[in-house]
């Protein structure tokens, strides 16, 4: 099946969008649009101040144009894929705005990705081109590519970045440079994104969004975090991950921001470039923020021109929230809660007011509805205190996917009323805050009882001899599950494993957790498996727990 048919498909099932086309919820325009907008509005600013050269709203916008013109001419039509799998480099700017502007739909590969991962994407979404990096990080990408290409029958082009092979995506632009050809118009409501889940419990599925649903998430950020134009946003997460793509190549021409764009986390060039370019605002995952806490409180700045710091990707223990809001000056430190394919369900709390619910809570739904279900998909009232107990998590808004490219996998996720489930569980506070217990696919059955994995990782991180936990099952013979302690310690932890742990169970006791909450193993660690976003791997977790029992 051609891509065209499979993206109209893919529409025609996303009958949960139906109600917004046509409405002011969207904004029914494409970034390509305005891209071309603040080019003519705003030439000369710089979207990327911090990288060398020429990064100028009319340079991107000149450059995307040729860009597009020229994947024309080599064949690239409407509703092709174009891949890209680089570094959080600048020239992934000109390619998302090169796809925008021809109707191209554009899908970001993490630069983690090896060949496996790599050709199952190109395969899966019939790519046509791939933009990609020659080496990182002493990884040789173009012998990866040598031995992926044959197996990839739709791949026209592969064009390297920064590089002086023949057509390089300097040269491809240059080829387009002088044309004058028609490109289509887009239509907001088109698929314009491919983008695979990170696949921390199977198969990477295929997740689709138009102009008008991923653009609504960003909007809802800039409104209720207050970004003004001109504000400088930090950008540390992929520009390949979700996060990344939407808040440093998107938000610029969406929303009139800069991208202060690291290429690689390092927590001490962060607080340079907090301070050099007086950054507003970051969204990026536990790890970053538990670095920049720590590093600042080392060298004694409050960072004060940083005013958001939203936090999600992985687990946030509340600890963490409370330090950065006792160390940072102005930040208001939160947690968010969403995905590849329901971006940004929950926006933070913020305020002095509102300090304890940033902490231990996931946040408020603002553009979402969201209903708690239990096993039977059933929706779960509130009790008499206005609390609505533990189930799956499942959400309804303008800003969810369309669906997947698979139909089965669609069918399986959105339910006939157009929620889409989550997979985690978690309940409703009566202030009305979402509040994340775990994933589905986390619980512990031990002896017929589910633990929550989160309840146990939540204990372990007051401990000051933990860096960070992570909880997952493992074959127990008489109970079926038991539950193993994957932990960072600390630099003041026991050097000797045993007194670790002593010193760990009795601090699980001294909490009031019960008893056979309390691992059964734990397993020292210098750091988690982790997918480009941060989420830490817990599929190769139970793997590792499985095979050491």
């Amino acid at each position: 099946m051609d891509n065209t048919t499979r993206w109209r498909q893919a529409k025609e099932r996303a009958t949960h969008l139906e109600k917004y086309k046509g409405s002011s919820v969207w904004c029914h325009e494409t970034v390509g649009q305005m891209a071309q907008r603040l080019a003519d509005e705003k030439p000369d600013i710089s979207v990327f101040p911090n990288i060398e050269g020429d990064w100028s709203y009319k340079r991107i916008y000149e450059d995307a144009l040729a860009l597009a013109r020229g994947l024309q001419k080599i064949g690239v039509q409407a509703d092709d894929v174009i891949s890209f799998q680089t570094p959080n480099w600048p020239e992934a700017a000109i390619i998302n705005i090169a796809a925008a502007l021809g109707g191209f739909v554009i899908s970001p590969i993490v630069i983690i990705y090896r060949h496996a991962e790599v050709r199952h994407m190109l395969q899966d979404s019939k790519s046509k081109v791939m933009f990609i990096c020659e080496s990182f990080n002493k990884y040789d990408f173009a012998a990866m590519m040598e031995d992926i290409r044959p197996e990839c029958p739709d791949l026209l082009q592969v064009s390297y970045v920064r590089s002086d092979q023949p057509g390089n995506l300097q040269e491809m632009i240059e080829s387009g440079r002088d044309l004058d050809t028609n490109l289509p118009t887009p239509d907001p409501d088109d698929v314009k994104l491919l983008l695979y889940t990170s696949g921390t419990t199977g198969r990477p599925k295929a997740v689709l969004h138009s102009h008008n649903t991923l653009a609504r998430a960003s909007f809802c950020a800039r409104d209720h975090w207050g970004m003004a134009p001109g504000a400088h946003i930090l950008m540390p997460s992929p520009v390949s991950h979700v996060s990344g793509y939407a808040n440093g190549l998107e938000l610029p021409f969406l929303c009139d921001t800069r991208t202060v764009l690291m290429e690689s986390w390092n927590a001490e060039k962060a607080i340079e470039m907090i301070e050099t370019y007086s950054v507003a605002g970051t969204v990026a995952a536990t790890p970053f923020l538990q670095e920049l806490t720590r590093l600042s409180e080392t060298k004694g700045t409050d960072l004060p021109s940083l005013r958001y710091f939203a936090c999600g990707g992985a687990a946030v223990p509340s600890e963490i929230v409370y330090q950065a809001n006792r160390q940072f000056a102005e930040t208001c430190c939160f947690r968010v809660f969403g995905s590849s394919e329901a971006p940004l369900v929950t926006l933070g709390y913020q305020g002095a007011a509102h300090a304890d619910l940033a902490a231990t809570t996931d946040g408020e739904a603002v553009d979402y509805e969201v209903r708690i279900v239990d096993d039977n998909g059933d929706t779960i009232a509130p009790n008499e205190n206005g609390e609505v107990p533990d189930g799956e998590i499942e959400v309804r808004g303008p800003a969810m996917m369309i669906g997947y490219a698979d139909a089965g996998d669609t069918a399986n996720a959105i339910t006939p009323d157009g929620f889409f489930k989550t997979g985690d569980i978690g309940f409703i506070n009566a202030q009305g805050a979402l509040c994340i217990s775990g994933r589905k696919k986390d619980l512990i059955i031990r002896g017929g009882e589910n633990i929550s994995a989160k309840e146990i990782e939540d204990v372990l991180h007051l401990s000051n001899i933990v860096r960070e936990a992570a909880i997952v099952s493992m074959p127990h013979e008489r109970l079926g599950e038991g539950v193993c302690a994957f932990v960072i310690l600390t630099d003041t932890a026991p050097q000797d494993a045993d007194k670790a742990i002593a010193t760990l169970l009795a601090q699980m006791a001294e909490s009031g957790l019960a008893k056979q909450k309390r691992p059964e193993k734990f397993i020292f660690v210098d750091d988690f498996p982790r997918t480009a976003s941060g989420k830490i791997r817990k599929d190769k977790l139970r793997e590792q727990a499985k095979a050491a029992d």
